[in-house]
This record gives C-alpha cells, structure tokens and sequence, in this order.
C-alpha cells in the first residue's frame, strides 16, 4: 500500500496494488473509489483532501508493517 498527495491538486491517492484500474466510481463528494478489470478495489482518491483531513499528520495503528519508506 502506498499513499502520495499531489499538492498542486490537493488530492491524496492511496494506491492499494500496483494494478491499473480500469473503472471508477465516486462514492461521496471528492471520494472516488478506483477498480481494476476484475472488480477488485486498487486504489482511492481523496479530492481536496486538505479540507476534509489534517495531512500533516499520519498515525499508524496495528498494522503488521515489515518495511516503512519515505519517499
């Protein structure tokens, strides 16, 4: 799993897979969920996320995380 934010558009991505998505679906306002070909969720945008999220700070809880990068 990978989260990246594009300041220019201030959407935050958290990429599930590696695996394009071929269909979308906005499910609320500025929330678009991402498919690939088999249905299977890869991926979700968070349009104008700095209005709907503090994105300064990430807290992490519970997860069985191996490796942790900062890109």
């Amino acid at each position: 799993m990978k989260l990246s934010y594009d300041a220019a558009t201030d959407s935050l991505y958290i990429h599930l897979t590696d695996t394009p998505a071929v269909d979308s679906d906005e499910v609320v306002e500025g929330v678009v969920l991402d498919y690939a070909g088999d249905g299977a969720l890869v991926g979700i945008d968070v349009q104008h996320a700095s209005r709907k999220t503090d994105i300064h700070h990430l807290a992490i809880s519970h997860l069985p995380l191996t490796e942790l990068q900062a890109a």
